[in-house]
């Protein structure tokens, strides 16, 4: 039996078994294609669990196209705070301008447009394309391709071009052999999630376990081939605490620069390096990982006779800005452990 006809026959099973099992979230209750849209986006590289607020909030504030695309960008980045990887956040808004520039408002239905909108890439598109208009276009991430290099054995890198192409055109194979294309690419990603598991799958509960070759011979732990592993990066961060009349020294991250549009603290990474009356021992240390960095905040109270550039704020302040997480985490530290920052969430 060839690959694609073994693949044309799992539909059914994987049809049902979705109606069954899959999870009761927020956008699966909306066939709006603005609300698909910012939960995929969400979803890339994040947790269902930890998406679902964020979504909820984002779609009360920003409802619709329109006041996404008319929002202060300062209240977009805010409301993805903490998410992380916020490039994310500053492409929808640049696709949201472009599709009232372009598209009276309307999100376009062709998968060739929403291909080409920022921040959207053949997984995004074919995921908003099926789900939101109901168009047979496959989509394949990291859940789909360990269901896919399982069932059918791939044991090449899936980062090869040619594994790559094997994969995108089995997934076109299931995706329109399929009466519901909505459902059947939702399987894969329930399937995925919650069953086909990087380590320790649940292949009892897999609805096309017998189908899975890679299952069949013993040999599941070795499928998806694993790459190079990541090499991490350290990176030690000087952050200068300056107080003035119950308030305290932000900067706003540059355009340009991870994180742009995101306020902090005053740091030798983006900033000057001040001098530190006592450089014994910081005030607070803090350990923030991200992508291929391991980094290290080392906070000094410290005071600077010459002008910096920044805001003064208080704690309504420090509470309304977009802060970056590593800060934002260094923050919360300093509140508890430092006078003066106590002092400054009082008000």
């Amino acid at each position: 039996m060839t690959d694609h006809r073994k693949a044309r026959r799992l539909t059914s099973k994987l049809l049902e078994w979705y109606g069954e099992n899959a999870r009761d979230l927020p956008w699966r209750k909306t066939l709006h294609p603005y609300g698909i849209w910012v939960s995929e986006i969400m979803l890339q590289q994040t947790q269902v669990a930890t998406v679902i607020p964020y979504w909820q909030r984002w779609m009360r504030v920003l409802p619709t196209i329109q006041k996404l695309s008319r929002a202060k960008p300062e209240r977009v980045l805010k409301l993805w705070e903490g998410l992380g990887y916020y490039s994310r956040a500053h492409n929808l808004q640049l696709a949201a301008k472009q599709i009232v520039t372009e598209y009276q408002g309307v999100f376009p239905k062709n998968p060739e447009s929403i291909r080409k909108l920022p921040g959207i890439g053949p997984y995004t598109a074919g995921a908003i394309s099926s789900i939101a208009f109901g168009l047979p276009e496959p989509i394949v991430d990291g859940n789909v391709t360990r269901i896919l290099t399982r069932i059918f054995e791939i044991d090449k890198s899936p980062k090869d071009k040619d594994t790559q192409a094997k994969l995108w055109s089995l997934a076109k194979t299931l995706v329109r052999s399929a009466k519901d294309c909505s459902s059947l690419n939702q399987s894969l990603m329930e399937l995925g999630a919650t069953v086909c598991h990087v380590r320790q799958p649940e292949c009892h509960r897999c609805p096309v376990m017998r189908s899975c070759t890679t299952k069949r011979n013993n040999i599941i732990h070795l499928i998806p081939a694993k790459g190079k592993p990541t090499r991490y990066e350290e990176k030690e961060i000087e952050v200068y605490v300056l107080f003035r009349n119950e308030n305290v020294l932000l900067q706003k991250r540059s355009d340009g620069l991870t994180n742009a549009g995101f306020w902090e603290l005053p740091n030798n990474e983006t900033g000057p390096k001040l001098k530190i009356a006592n450089k014994k021992e910081p005030i607070v240390k803090v350990r923030h990982n991200i992508t291929k960095y391991r980094i290290l905040l080392k906070a000094y109270a410290t005071s600077c006779d010459k002008k910096i550039k920044g805001k003064w704020c208080n704690g309504a302040d420090i509470r309304r800005l977009p802060i970056s997480a590593s800060h934002r985490k260094l923050i919360r530290a300093l509140s508890k452990q430092h006078k003066g920052f106590a002092q400054i969430f009082i008000t």
